[in-house]
C-alpha cells in the first residue's frame, strides 16, 4: 500500500494486477487500483477534482483529468472516509500512477491532496539481474 497526507487528508492506494483482464501477448495490461480517502481533519471538504500521470514503462505519460472519482465528489466531514475502486490499461507490463485531488473547504478555499506515486507491477515484466 502507498500512503500520503497532505493537508489532513490520507489517501492510500493499494494497486492489483488483473491477469485475467490483461492481454500481455497482445500489449495489454490492466490493473485495478483501491483508494481510501480520509479526512484527518477538523475541517469538513469535498473532493471536486482529478488529476492523473500514468507513465509506463517506455517513458509515456498520459494525464488524465476530470470532476470527482467514480462519478461522485464526495463531501468528507471531519473523521470520515470514502473508497472507491477504479482501474486503467497499460500498454507495458509496468509503469507507475501519480496526481493528485481537488479539493475544496466548507469555505470555498481550493487546495490539492497528494496522490502518492504508487508502482504497476506484473509478472510479465522481464526481470534484469545485475
Amino acid at each position: 500500500m502507498y500512503t500520503a497526507v497532505t493537508h489532513d487528508i490520507r489517501v492510500t492506494v493499494q494497486p492489483v494486477f488483473l491477469e485475467d483482464q490483461s492481454a500481455p501477448a497482445e500489449g495489454r495490461f490492466v490493473w485495478a487500483y483501491h483508494v481510501r480517502i480520509e479526512n484527518e481533519g477538523n475541517e469538513t471538504v469535498q473532493l471536486r477534482t482529478r488529476h492523473w500521470r500514468i507513465t509506463d514503462a517506455m517513458g509515456r505519460v498520459q494525464e488524465v483529468r476530470g470532476p470527482g472519482v467514480v462519478g461522485e465528489q464526495p463531501v468528507l466531514e471531519p473523521g470520515d472516509h470514502f473508497e472507491y475502486t477504479s482501474g486503467t490499461p497499460l500498454g507495458t507490463p509496468s509503469g507507475i500512477m501519480a496526481g493528485t485531488y481537488g479539493m475544496e473547504g466548507k469555505d470555498g478555499r481550493a487546495f490539492d491532496v497528494t496522490i502518492p506515486a504508487f508502482s504497476l507491477d506484473s509478472p510479465h515484466q522481464p526481470m534484469q539481474l545485475n
